[in-house]
């Protein structure tokens, strides 16, 4: 079916939120990963979301090195390739730091302007704007500026308080003193007062709790998903129950089952899922390159085995091996088995 549309896009969320699951989001790189996304869901009939990062988008546009028309044709092939599934699949975009609002996000916004005025849909759905680094009343300013204009194009912003731990597609945090990898109640309060000033708007948070981004054994990371409790029990009780927050899980690799449901509970509904994935498709690569090494390299005068060297013979390995990961992703956030279908 088509990328699904702002109505169905908010659908996904409140049903997500309302029975306490969440959507894997699964940072792709290329045609391949995108594929095996799709894969994953549609194995675990569950809806999903599919997000570029700004490194994802330079590495997709070659040795252009251009994060903005790699991301637009990441996002068209998945486009083309969404209508031929039968679960509901939304596009966001990763966090784009304040240095680059304007050579990447702000050029992806004016795309998605120019298709609607053409009468074609939104290029994505929604946006991540990572101001963490800034002082909150910063990041907030640049946040309701970014979000009272995805709101005229029916696009969601996802934000981030609290900064993420850790390093991941050149964001690197991992000096990060303890205190800031946890969002306070009083941000968290912060954030809706900000963002509620915004009519006709929606947006998803990403507050902190200690999560990191990388991979470790479990135990590594100490997570404190009571801090995303607290931060909604401040919210709601000054300003009610539709102040309640649709939070976003970074940094979730090594966490536990426990601490993942944990979270479910507390109003997460969108977990992001990337080192994981990128140790799937590699791995069966290696696998494949160690056991058909006198088939891949020409040696002692030798030709090899085209059959073995072909790219397509170990990419296939790596899509689907990707694909069970993803699958894997929607059964621990409690999302197999339920899309919304057509």
């Amino acid at each position: 079916m088509p990328i699904v549309d702002f109505e169905k896009y908010g659908e996904m969320l409140d049903r997500a939120k309302a029975g306490k699951f969440a959507y894997p989001a699964i940072n792709i790189t290329s045609n391949e990963t995108i594929n095996a996304a799709l894969e994953g869901f549609q194995e675990a009939n569950s809806d999903g979301i599919i997000e570029v990062s700004t490194g994802a988008g330079e590495f997709a546009s070659g040795c252009l090195k251009d994060m903005v028309l790699g991301a637009v044709t990441l996002a068209e092939h998945a486009h083309r390739m969404a209508e031929h599934y039968d679960v509901n699949i939304a596009l966001h975009t990763d966090h784009c730091v304040p240095e680059k609002v304007g050579t990447f996000l702000i050029p992806l916004v004016e795309e998605t302007e120019r298709r609607r005025a053409e009468g074609k849909p939104n290029l994505y759905q929604s946006h991540m704007f990572d101001g963490s680094v800034l002082p909150l009343d910063e990041n907030m300013k640049t946040s309701v500026e970014l979000m009272t204009r995805l709101a005229k194009n029916k696009q969601i912003l996802e934000i981030e308080a609290g900064v993420v731990g850790g390093e991941e597609d050149g964001i690197d945090h991992t000096g990060t003193s303890a205190e800031k990898l946890y969002t306070t109640p009083e941000d968290m309060v912060a954030v809706h007062e900000a963002l509620a000033q915004v009519k006709n708007a929606r947006y998803m948070f990403a507050a902190t709790f200690g999560n990191v981004h990388g991979v470790y054994k479990p135990g590594n990371v100490k997570l404190r998903p009571d801090i995303l409790k607290s931060g909604q029990d401040a919210v709601v009780a000054k300003y009610g129950a539709e102040a309640h927050f649709d939070l976003v899980f970074h940094g979730g690799s090594g966490s536990s089952q426990e601490e993942i449901h944990e979270t479910l509970e507390y109003g997460v509904i969108k977990m992001n899922v990337d080192t994981d994935c990128q140790y799937w498709f590699t791995r069966p690569v290696l696998d494949h390159l160690m056991k058909n090494y006198d088939g891949v390299l020409r040696i002692e005068g030798e030709m090899g085995n085209k059959k073995v060297y072909d790219p397509r013979s170990y990419l296939k390995q790596a899509r689907t091996s990707m694909a069970e990961r993803v699958k894997q992703a929607c059964i621990d956030l409690k999302s197999d088995g339920k899309s919304m279908g057509r």
